[in-house]
This record gives C-alpha cells, sequence and structure tokens, in this order.
C-alpha cells in the first residue's frame, strides 16, 4: 500500500503533462504519481513516462470511467487527484495530504472559488455554472462545500473504497461531493489557487453539454439520496395544481348548487391520487435509504479492517 498516491486523469495533455508530474514529485517527493490515459491521440504518454510517472490506461473514453479505475486497482492510504492541465499550483498539496493523514478527513476539497479562479478563468459561462452548482447543492443538501466542481481533491482510503462511481463524464466531481454530504464522511475545504490553461491547451469539457449532464447527475442524487424531499414536492406540486383547477368548479357549486366541467373534476381527482402515491412512495425510499445508511456504516468498517490488514 502507497502512504500518498497521486492520481492524475489524462486526456490528451502532452503540452503540460511532464510539468505537473515535475511539480508533484517537488511538493511531494515521497509520493507515488499515478498517470491514468484515457486513449490519448498525442505524445502524453510518452513524456508522462519521462518524468517518472507510472503510466496505467483506461480505454472506455470519459473521466467517470477513468476514476473508476483508478480508484480499483490503487490502494494508498492517501490519495490526491489532480487534472493534467496544470491549472492547479501544488503549492497547496501538502496541507491537502496532511488533512487526511492527520486530521482524518474523507475527502479534501480544492477551493478555486475563493480565491483566483473567477480572474483567471476566461470561459463567463463556467464561471456561472460553477456558482449555480455550488448554490444548488449546498441549498438541496445544507451542506457547506466551497467548490462543487473542482478535479484537485484528495481522499482517505475509506472514502475511495467506498465510493461506487456511476458517472462516466465530468459529473464524477458532482457525484462525489453529493456522496460525502449524503454519508456524513468528513469533508474539509482548502483554498488552493487556479491558474488558466496554458495557450495552446484545450479544456475538454463542454459548457453546455457537460453542463446539462452535471445539473440532471445533481437532480438525480437529490432524488435517491433525499426520497421524501423530491417526492414529497412532486406531491405539492399535484395538490397545489389540483386545488387551482378546483377554484372555480368550488365557486360555482357554492352559488348554484351545480357541478359544471365534470372532465376538470375527473382530472383533479386523478391528480391528488398521483400526490398522496408520490408521498408514500418517497416515505417507503426514506426508509430505505435511512437502511442504505445504517449499511454503509458497517462497510466502513470493513474497509478500514481491509485497510489495517493491507499496512500490517
Amino acid at each position: 500500500m502507497d502512504k500518498i498516491a497521486v492520481l492524475i486523469p489524462c486526456y490528451n495533455e502532452e503540452q503540460t503533462i511532464a510539468k505537473v508530474v515535475g511539480d508533484v514529485k517537488a511538493a511531494l517527493p515521497e509520493a507515488v504519481v499515478y498517470v491514468y490515459d484515457n486513449n490519448s491521440a498525442d505524445r502524453t504518454v510518452e513524456l508522462a513516462l519521462q518524468a517518472g510517472a507510472v503510466v496505467r490506461y483506461e480505454y472506455k473514453q470519459g473521466k467517470g470511467n477513468v476514476i473508476r479505475r483508478m480508484f480499483r486497482e490503487i490502494d494508498a492510504e492517501c490519495y490526491l487527484m489532480i487534472d493534467g492541465d496544470d491549472t492547479y499550483p501544488l503549492s497547496s498539496a501538502r496541507e491537502m495530504v496532511d488533512k487526511v493523514l492527520t486530521h482524518h478527513a474523507d475527502m479534501v476539497v480544492g477551493d478555486r472559488l475563493s480565491s483566483t479562479y473567477f480572474t483567471e478563468n476566461k470561459r463567463p459561462f463556467h464561471n456561472f455554472g460553477n456558482s449555480l452548482m455550488r448554490a444548488g447543492i449546498n441549498s438541496l443538501f445544507r451542506s457547506d462545500i466551497k467548490d462543487i466542481m473542482t478535479g484537485y481533491r484528495a481522499f482517505s482510503y475509506e472514502f475511495v473504497k467506498t465510493f461506487p462511481v456511476f458517472s462516466k463524464g465530468f459529473e464524477i466531481e458532482t457525484e462525489m461531493t453529493i456522496h460525502a454530504v449524503n454519508y456524513d464522511m468528513q469533508v474539509e475545504n482548502v483554498v488552493v489557487e487556479y491558474r488558466d490553461r496554458p495557450e495552446g491547451s484545450v479544456s475538454k469539457l463542454n459548457t453546455y453539454s457537460d453542463g446539462m449532464r452535471v445539473i440532471k447527475k445533481m437532480l438525480q442524487l437529490y432524488r435517491n439520496y433525499k426520497p421524501l424531499r423530491f417526492f414529497g414536492l412532486v406531491c405539492a406540486l399535484f395538490l397545489i395544481a389540483a386545488g387551482i383547477l378546483m377554484i372555480p368548479i368550488v365557486t360555482v357549486y357554492v352559488e348554484t348548487g351545480l357541478v359544471p366541467r365534470f372532465p376538470t373534476l375527473i382530472v383533479c381527482g386523478f391528480m391528488v391520487m398521483a400526490g398522496i402515491q408520490s408521498l408514500f412512495a418517497g416515505t417507503i425510499l426514506e426508509v430505505l435509504n435511512a437502511k442504505d445508511k445504517k449499511d454503509f456504516e458497517y462497510r466502513l468498517v470493513r474497509t478500514r479492517k481491509d485497510r489495517e490488514q493491507l499496512e500490517a
């Protein structure tokens, strides 16, 4: 088992990967640096090997697929994940690693948004998207994560080995964040510097399509992890709509004693039934979710024992 494993997912990063690996080795000389290549068509692999990294491969395209492979294959007391595009200086690496090793954090978030991100990043929709996701997730999950989409994070062994990766692409960061919040894992925020990509280096993140995937993932996880709130909201929408449609029917009935618009009345009845069904579905799923949280604590205990056996 490695003491510190630095994980660098890469796809066509020949311009920056050698510098990133060199910076990691200077900041954390005791760490093992793993570069996971995701079908690069340039010299990324060659330059990473020359810089002294251990190079491995993931052939299914997508950052989520790469991280799934990393987490399966590598055992370490502390994992530091960083992008291969040289947008994150390594000045905060030691602090982030120490948060895991000595402060027992499960996930450490490299917070770009509280430092230089909005001045360095030249893509305004990315700035807006990051702020929107931070506000949305912190509101929905009642958390205080400073940077939802950052690719600069540190993890404990327990987090890595109990985190089920379902995302295939860039929505993986959202999934990591919500997983940690939902299971009440210890999350620390460390303010890190951010610099924009060097000239000639191209981001693989599509502002609109990947942004929609991230929003979809957030809502999906909200439904899965907070089912009573989610289906309670659906119930409320059905009941409010039914109530609005019922107002003219009730008004006419009070005035004349007649019930006009029978089709509307029937629709209102079905909407009320759908709302009640949604509420019951949310209640049942909430019970199952509580059981899952209890089972997760047992999984954490087993994972810790596995770690102790690997260290022995």
